[in-house]
Formats: C-alpha cells, sequence, structure tokens
C-alpha cells in the first residue's frame, strides 16, 4: 500500500527529505503496589518504545501534505524531529538543506511549528502586539518588512481588535489565530502544523483553513499537517501520507486513499415509494432515511457496483441513484479500528 519516497537525503528537488528516520525511547516499567516502587528505586527496569521506525518521505516546494494516523502512530514525535526539539535514534533528514536538531538559527528563522494544544507561547501578560514585536526583535525581521507583514496578518485572519489585549485573555479560537501570526510575521518557508484546528468552532476552523490555503498559495511555503478532522485534510490536502505503528502505510493522492483502504463503494437511491423493498438482497444497508420516500444508501463492494445498479433501476423506482466512495472520516475510522485490533 505504500510508495514511500526513496531519493537521496537533501537533493535540489525537495525542500524536506527524510530517510530511514526512527526514534525509540526508553521508558521506565514497573508493576504496581508500594513494594514494587520501592524496588524500582534500587533496581529499575526498562523497555524500548518505537516512536517512529523508518520513516521515507519528500516534500517539494509549495507543498501542502496531510500527515494523518492514529493517536501514537508517531506523528507528532515527527514533527518533533524536524522542527529540531527531538533527535532522532536512527536516520537522517533535511529541512531547506539544514539537519534539524542541529538547531541552526538559520534554520529555526525559516520554520515555524503551530501545536493546536499550545498556539501561542510567551508570558500571558503580553499583548499580542508585544508578542509580534518580540518576534521581530528575536527573528531579525526589518522594520519595513515586520509593519507590511503585521498589516496582511491582521487583515488575512481578522486580529486588529486583539493586538492590545492580553494573551491570557484571549479565547482559544482568539490564541490559535494570534498564534498564527507570530509564527508567521517572519515568513517562515516550512511550516509544520500539529492539530492546527484543535478545540475549534466549525466557523473557527473554516476561518483557519482558509487562511492556511491563502497563505501557502500566496508565499509557496511548504506545509506538513497533522489532524485528526479529515475536514481540514480533506479542504488542504492533495497528497496524504498515512503512518500507523510508527510506519508509513500509504503516501500519495487524497482522492486515492479512499479507494486504497475501502474494498467498498455507496450506492445512494431514492425510490418514489420504498415499502416493502427488501433492501438487504441487493446489499448492505449503510443508512435508511425513514419515510416512503427516503434515501437509502447501500454499502457494495467495488466490483460488485456495475452489477447492483443494473439491478436497482431494472427492479425499483428510481427517483434518483449516486455512486460515491465513502466519506474519508468513515474510512479512516473504520481503518484506525481494524489497525486497533
Amino acid at each position: 500500500m505504500s510508495e514511500t519516497a526513496t531519493g537521496s537525503v537533501g537533493t535540489d528537488h525537495t525542500v524536506v527529505a527524510v530517510k530511514d528516520l526512527g526514534m525509540r525511547y526508553r521508558a521506565p516499567v514497573r508493576e504496581s503496589g508500594l513494594r514494587a516502587a520501592l524496588r524500582s528505586v534500587v533496581h529499575r527496569e526498562y523497555r524500548d518504545i518505537d516512536a517512529v521506525t523508518d520513516l521515507s518521505f519528500e516534500l517539494g516546494a509549495g507543498e501542502v501534505v496531510g500527515f494523518i494516523g492514529p493517536n501514537g502512530a508517531g506523528k507528532t514525535t515527527t514533527m518533533k524531529m524536524l522542527s529540531g526539539i527531538l533527535h532522532p535514534t536512527a536516520g537522517e533528514a533535511r529541512v531547506l538543506g539544514f539537519v534539524p536538531w542541529r538547531r541552526q538559527r538559520e534554520y529555526l528563522k525559516t520554520i515555524g511549528l503551530i501545536r493546536g494544544s499550545q498556539p501561542i507561547g510567551g508570558p500571558g501578560e503580553l499583548t499580542v502586539m508585544d508578542s509580534l514585536r518580540y518576534q521581530q526583535l528575536l527573528y531579525e525581521v526589518q522594520r519595513s518588512d515586520f509593519r507590511n507583514n503585521v498589516d496582511e496578518l491582521v487583515d488575512m485572519l481578522d486580529i486588529e481588535g486583539l493586538l492590545n489585549r492580553q494573551v491570557r485573555a484571549l479565547s482559544l479560537g482568539e490564541r490559535m489565530r494570534a498564534g498564527l501570526a507570530t509564527t508567521l510575521v517572519y515568513r517562515p518557508k516550512v511550516l509544520f502544523l500539529d492539530e492546527p484546528t484543535l478545540g475549534l468552532d466549525v466557523s473557527a476552523a473554516a476561518a483557519l483553513r482558509r487562511f492556511i490555503a491563502d497563505y501557502a498559495a500566496r508565499t509557496a511555503a511548504t506545509v506538513l499537517l497533522t489532524s485528526h478532522y479529515m475536514a481540514d485534510v480533506e479542504s488542504l490536502c492533495r497528497r496524504v501520507i498515512l503512518i500507523d505503528r510508527s510506519r508509513i502505510r500509504y503516501d500519495g493522492e487524497l482522492g486515492s486513499l479512499a479507494a486504497m483502504l475501502s474494498p467498498y463503494k455507496l450506492i445512494k437511491v431514492s425510490v418514489a415509494d420504498q415499502s416493502g423493498v427488501a433492501w438487504e438482497r441487493f446489499g448492505e444497508v449503510e443508512k435508511s432515511e425513514d419515510g416512503g420516500s427516503g434515501q437509502v444508501s447501500l454499502r457494495i463492494r467495488r466490483d460488485a457496483v456495475p452489477k447492483v445498479t443494473g439491478e436497482l433501476l431494472a427492479e425499483l423506482p428510481i427517483v434518483d441513484l449516486a455512486v460515491e466512495d465513502p466519506p474519508l472520516d468513515l474510512v479512516m475510522d473504520r481503518f484506525y479500528r481494524d489497525a486497533k485490533r
């Protein structure tokens, strides 16, 4: 299922290049109880945990790529290695030609990491404008560039009313928008977005997705995005990398992912009168709406779709019929549950 990159790390044609990257933790373990706790003081036991194993892929300039998988798959660990927070135990990586975990000053000035769990850093007593000015000093942004960038970000993120407010007084959605502004004010060329819409309401999440798409289009920034919300991935990413149990399971076009993971399609049927129709003989009923003219969704194996479609049209008073791939969130939910088993 995997179509992973195998090219050399750091070629001229890539912005992010990862080859055989791995991260192994040593975690202390002990049995429960006071006796075991006392014994562990003298003799501590450990076990190795592979958070990431043999990870290889490449990202080009301007790509917005979804990095998806179940909890514990290794997504955030990978983000931390590529942003220089963690040092891997195996493999190599280059981002814009730099080795991330060397944390060179010039490298840190070209990337941005945004985490939904901590959208904006620094003391909560600072105002948003204070935070922006601090970033200007830290990343040595020229005054004219800073002024132009702030004006653009204020307009794109609608944060003019937040500039003079303290960070601690902001709502989660406001903190996320302010965090994006402080990260983007120095115009990073690579963005690592870890659950950027976590905890946001529908409107705020949609606005954030629009902004990320606009920023990537305007600046040709390369974006690696992790999210459990498939709406984020579907609206932003043409390509996805699916990681499970610390390994890549799929790397390719988003449109092909459902076909790769699910052997079924959905046939959505509306009839003039569905009373007395034995839908089960055509296939598994995925969803049925009450009422005589409701719509029924049938889950049909892909190779059987032409046959079942013909039978439905021949035998029933069809009002409407559509054949679709199952929604990506349902496909991923099924994949995660199967992987867990």
